[in-house]
């Protein structure tokens, strides 16, 4: 969260209004499956009584199988710590077992606010059990998703949320995210309700299984997808505060006047290229921009607007990418998918490396090169220049100093939200698409 004061007031009026937005609801939960989602449909299911729709708050894409976890976490509680960007009266979560090679099992799932940021500790009177087809225990298929039932839970914009499942026995390799810059924890034993976080004393920087938190509201009419690699996971931000980019980006788009009413959904990739997926066992990198596409952005839950951080990538890792028009067309045939599914694209230009320790001149002409074309157009439907956002007068090869994380390629919390003022807010409303 890039600014903590003022957090224990609204999560303590909103843990006191969950009794109040019970009356908002009738039933057990709406049953409102996503694309992906293997739950059983329930029979039960009602819709709000208020009016509002569905958007993402949050979202993760899963990268790869967890790194020495071969058997899962059998007999576990991971209780994983998420950032909300816009608030809402109900809420559902979305599991997966992408890289999971047999079923995973889940007997018991929660969601909570947060009693103070990153916390293991619920606040007073927010603890929700999580159902699927109205039921407790939910088995997710390999290569599986499954969506939650909906829960009543007044959820504030700008707070941390507690996503908690129990997984009995051993699942095989476990789905999740690598780099969260985000503290979540793991308790030994069935300790999915907990309140009082005590029994969670191991920490882990990972999102296990988690991939996605909706909310029902009336605070936006839209998500922003942001689709990149580590500049857009926030690798080098700070631990624990939300300054990403795209945290910077959901706080002017709820404080600015005038500024569309949109929410803001992460799907950053540490090591992600627009063209080739990651080597077999890779522990981050995931599968390539162009073919994690429908899943991880234009399946978002009320995408309207997707926004592409890729490519730098494409030219550092090895085998280098040294031809810009395949680039360029990768990032084209992005926008072209998009299209076909009613989203606006906004594309990024690549930012500077000079300094870094694969820099090299014929490496900078490839960037530069695919810079002129995205900014020349017939790319994108806009454009957002993160390149000039942060580069440095004095050496445009280099990032800023004050924007530099220390290694040359990555920013600083500087630098992320330069990256976010950089976006013009009216690109995210305008109607004009790219020619192709």
């Amino acid at each position: 969260m890039t600014r903590n004061t003022g957090y224990a007031l609204p999560v303590g009026l909103a843990a006191v209004a969950v009794l109040i937005s019970a009356a908002l609801f009738v039933g057990a939960g709406i049953v409102a499956p996503g694309p992906d989602t293997t739950a059983p449909r329930g029979g039960g299911s009602v819709a709000p009584a208020s009016t509002g729709t569905w958007v993402g708050t949050w979202s993760a894409s899963p990268a790869s199988a967890e790194p020495n976890a071969p058997d899962g976490h059998p007999d576990s509680s991971l209780r994983n710590v998420v950032h909300t960007s816009v608030g809402g009266t109900a809420a559902r979560v979305r599991f997966s077992n992408l890289f999971g090679t047999r079923p995973l099992t889940v007997t018991g799932a929660t969601l909570a606010l947060a009693a103070e940021p990153s916390s293991p500790a619920a606040a007073p009177g927010s603890m929700r059990r999580l159902t699927f087809g109205e039921r407790a225990e939910v088995v997710i298929p390999a290569g599986s998703a499954v969506t939650s039932d909906a829960v009543r839970l007044n959820v504030p914009a700008a707070a941390d949320l507690l996503v908690t499942l129990y997984t009995p026995t051993g699942s095989g390799p476990v789905t999740h995210h690598p780099h969260a810059r985000q503290t979540s924890y793991l308790a030994r034993g069935d300790h999915a309700a907990d309140i009082d976080g005590t029994a969670y004393t191991e920490r882990t920087t990972h999102w296990r299984y988690l991939t996605a938190v909706d909310v029902w509201t009336d605070e936006a009419e839209g998500t922003v997808v942001a689709l990149g690699d580590s500049i857009t996971d926030g690798i080098t931000s700070s631990l624990g505060a939300n300054r990403r980019w795209t945290d910077f980006l959901a706080d002017r788009l709820r404080t600015e006047r005038d500024a569309p009413r949109y929410s803001v959904v992460n799907q950053g990739i540490s090591g992600n290229r627009v063209l080739l997926d990651a080597a077999p066992n890779s522990p981050d990198s995931g599968p390539s921009g162009l073919s994690r596409l429908h899943r991880d952005a234009l399946s978002r839950t009320g995408v309207e607007v997707l926004v592409v951080q890729l490519g730098i990538n494409d030219i550092l890792k090895t085998p280098h990418q040294t031809d810009p028009d395949k680039i360029v067309a990768g990032l084209r045939r992005m926008t072209r998918l998009a299209h076909e599914r009613g989203v606006r694209v906004i594309g990024a230009t690549l930012t500077p490396f000079g300094g870094h320790r694969k820099h090299t001149a014929r490496l900078e002409a490839v960037r530069r090169q695919v810079n002129e074309e995205i900014r020349r157009g017939g790319v994108f439907d806009a454009v957002v220049d993160f390149d000039a956002a942060l580069r440095d007068p004095a050496d445009p090869r280099r990032l800023r100093p004050v924007h530099d994380s220390g290694d040359h390629l990555h920013p600083s919390d500087s630098g992320y939200r330069a990256m976010a003022e950089a976006v013009d807010l009216r690109l995210l409303d305008a109607p004009s698409p790219a020619v192709l």
